[in-house]
């Protein structure tokens, strides 16, 4: 077995419950409005809620003829908040088994496709600070768009935080299982009720259904 001297976690979806899609969906509705766009298509919703490029974005916002870092900063503050005020009435909620990352071996991080300071609030809000090191989450900017997961560009920096030798990333989506292999570390699947029956095209290190198996793969 490899000596990890480092352990990197995903945020949604493996320390907290991923957010509600209906709940993205409001959110980019009310930044179509804070710009002036009633009506949005429904397309262009899910494009944006999806995981929208850079390239994307710009073509949408033309179609509507609004400012796209205008629009952009309006979504990301809404996605935010949304985001927020779900945490504080309960709506999402931390895993169980995420007290068992205070029992791993070395040094450990966090890295998401989320906003910087959404992961903040969600360190602090469930008390988890302890458990990490260094974070990173993605700036509001239509810039951060490209340094997203699979890049290895917050992935390098946790990294570099850490001084990791042989690190190993823990995510829920074949984009944290590309990311890993794309910085060249080790990589850990875990199948949470919402990814049980996704297939993958990259093939993880590891394969675990919950991160108190951890404690087990790093024995």
């Amino acid at each position: 077995m490899t000596e990890y001297d480092a352990i990197v976690f995903d945020s949604d979806g493996v320390l907290v419950e991923p957010p509600a899609y209906e709940t993205q969906l409001a959110a980019t509705r009310d930044a179509f409005r804070d710009v002036g766009i009633e009506t949005p298509s429904q397309q262009h919703l899910d494009d944006i809620v999806g995981g929208v490029t850079a390239d994307r974005l710009y073509d949408i916002c033309r179609t509507y003829d609004i400012d796209a870092e205008s629009f952009w900063d309006a979504r990301e503050r809404r996605d935010e908040q949304s985001q927020f005020e779900a945490f504080k009435r309960g709506a999402r909620d931390r895993y169980d088994d995420v007290a068992a990352i205070a029992e791993l071996p070395g040094r450990r991080g966090v890295v998401s496709n989320n906003h910087h300071s959404t992961i903040e609030f969600k360190l602090d809000f469930f008390e988890l600070e302890p458990l990490f090191d260094t974070f990173y989450g993605r700036e509001m900017t239509i810039e951060s768009l490209s340094l997203k997961k699979p890049n290895t560009h917050y992935l390098d920096n946790a990294e570099a935080d850490l001084d990791a030798t042989s690190a190993l990333y823990v995510g829920d989506s074949e984009s944290d299982v590309v990311a890993a292999h794309n910085a060249g570390v080790d990589s850990v699947f875990i199948r949470r009720p919402h990814c049980r029956e996704t297939d993958l095209t990259a093939t993880p290190t590891h394969e675990i259904d919950s991160l108190s198996d951890l404690t087990r793969l790093l024995a």
